[in-house]
């Protein structure tokens, strides 16, 4: 069994949803093989509460606006760090940075089969990486600055 035709497309319009929100590591895993309850994963991140919901947002006004589509079932919204939105035919998951690492769900769905995505979609892969990058060294020369100030005082 594969994927549904409708969900190809709900999510090929999610996935260029999230990419045009700025979503980090954007990836779609077939599981109709798997799973009776649904055809389709959808996985995306960011790095702060604001931009997960921003993410969901965006999804779910394009999904409906585009194809008409409603989720059935939307939780998780409350804290910003995990959200999911169920359309049945496929599911979203949009999960803070640290909760897509901690959480790992690509492990548990490895041996699924890969989904094509937009190429901007299929662009954000490693984004997640490199923000923490970035944002670890700017902490270290923070604090580095920090420390600097601090030297500078006490002599």
């Amino acid at each position: 069994m594969t994927a549904t035709d409708r969900s190809l497309e709900l999510i090929e319009t999610a996935a260029q949803a999230a990419a045009d929100k700025l979503a980090h590591d954007i990836v779609a895993y077939d599981v109709s093989d798997v799973l009776a309850i649904t055809d389709a994963f959808l996985l995306a991140s960011a790095p702060n509460d604001r931009q997960v919901k921003g993410i969901v947002d965006e999804i779910e006004e394009r999904l409906l606006k585009e194809l008409g589509a409603k989720p059935a079932r939307r939780e998780g919204e409350r804290d910003g760090r995990w959200v999911l939105l169920d359309y049945v035919d496929i599911v979203v998951h949009v999960q803070h940075s640290e909760e897509r690492v901690f959480y790992a769900l690509e492990r548990l769905w490895k041996d699924c089969p890969e989904l094509r995505l937009p190429e901007d979609a299929e662009a954000t892969r490693g984004k997640g990486a490199e923000h923490a990058n970035a944002a670890g060294a700017e902490g270290r020369e923070s604090a580095a600055d920090t420390s600097d100030e601090l030297d500078g005082e006490l002599r």
